[in-house]
């Protein structure tokens, strides 16, 4: 069987790599552009291209897969079946009637919940505890296509993205694995989504980055979490652009109201030898690693010992929602 293999970041990896190993005809490799990373604007190539080249594989990185040329392209491998993993763009009809056997995408939520671009982050945004990875056909909606088989994976207390990205990622690598056998040769048929039970995962924007301390901690933490690795949350201690600090460790807790400070959300609670404490609405968001706009990564310790006027009981982050 000729499989063309659609995907882009890390996600899509297991995978791949499965197919691989299983000694499926992988005809061709197809991700995005090679894309500027960091303050240089590196180009650097998407993990399943440098995953493909190290393997053998030819890849193939089309900037739209609406141009005539590129369709052209993508037949001519004769490919029997289309298998997305992450991709990062949707599939027009002409690229979907390709090949013989149709189009089928992992796509990391327990579907028709949390459709579209980021159901990891939303999922933990949401508090939810558990999620899954569902195998289904593609059609031209955005995830809407019929349901072939599903994984349900639980969500831990500090899952962050990533830690639920890789457990996703190997969870849909073993269900693409065991099922496709079945569905190609007919032993198994897909189901149609349920409409009236379909939410979308918005894809996150700046706005989404934004810590709110006037809030409950539990919200805050989740936040934090769904935001990392990247791009991680924020913090505003100014009016300025440059006054937003970036959390790249940290943990949010309530505390009992008879416990609670009466300090303002915001204020300097402890400053420890690491780790400073901030109050948030009902609680405490102790800060572990943060980084001031145009630095690097410090301690949140260092970071406030390098501002003279602040100390305990300073009011250091301001509303800006």
């Amino acid at each position: 069987m000729r499989i063309l293999f659609m995907g882009t970041p890390a996600y899509a990896l297991p995978a791949l790599a499965r197919l691989y190993e299983g000694g499926y005809h992988l005809a061709l490799i197809v991700t995005q552009p090679d894309k500027p990373v960091g303050r240089k604007g590196t180009l650097t190539p998407p993990p399943v291209k440098a995953w493909a080249l190290e393997h053998g594989l030819s890849v193939f990185q089309p900037k739209t897969l609406r141009n005539p040329d590129v369709q052209e392209t993508l037949r001519a491998v004769k490919p029997d079946l289309i298998i997305t993993a992450a991709y990062g763009k949707l599939l027009p009809d002409d690229v979907l009637n390709i090949p013989r056997y149709g189009a089928l995408n992992l796509h990391a939520s327990l579907l028709p919940l949390y459709r579209g671009a980021a159901p990891i982050q939303r999922a933990i945004l949401d508090g939810r505890t558990e999620t899954g990875v569902t195998l289904m056909e593609m059609v031209r909606e955005l995830d809407a296509g019929p349901i072939i088989a599903q994984r349900t994976v639980p969500i831990a207390a500090k899952e962050t993205t990533g830690s639920l990205t890789e457990k996703l990622a190997e969870v849909a690598a073993d269900l693409l694995i065991e099922v496709l056998p079945e569905y190609v040769s007919g032993r198994i048929r897909s189901v149609s989504q349920n409409e009236t039970r379909a939410t979308y995962a918005e894809k996150l924007t700046r706005a989404d980055e934004a810590i709110d301390l006037f809030v409950e901690s539990v919200r805050i933490d989740r936040r934090i979490r769904a935001l990392l690795p990247a791009p991680g949350g924020y913090i505003t201690v100014g009016p300025a652009e440059t006054d937003k600090v970036k959390i790249w460790a940290g943990e949010a807790v309530s505390i009992p109201p008879d416990e609670q400070s009466a300090a303002r959300p915001g204020t300097i609670l402890a400053i420890e030898k690491e780790r400073v404490a901030l109050a948030t609405q009902d609680g405490v968001l102790w800060l572990s690693e943060v980084q001031p706009a145009g630095k690097k990564r410090m301690t949140a310790a260092d970071w406030v010992r390098g501002r003279s006027s602040w100390k305990v009981g300073t009011v250091i982050v301001q509303k800006d929602f």
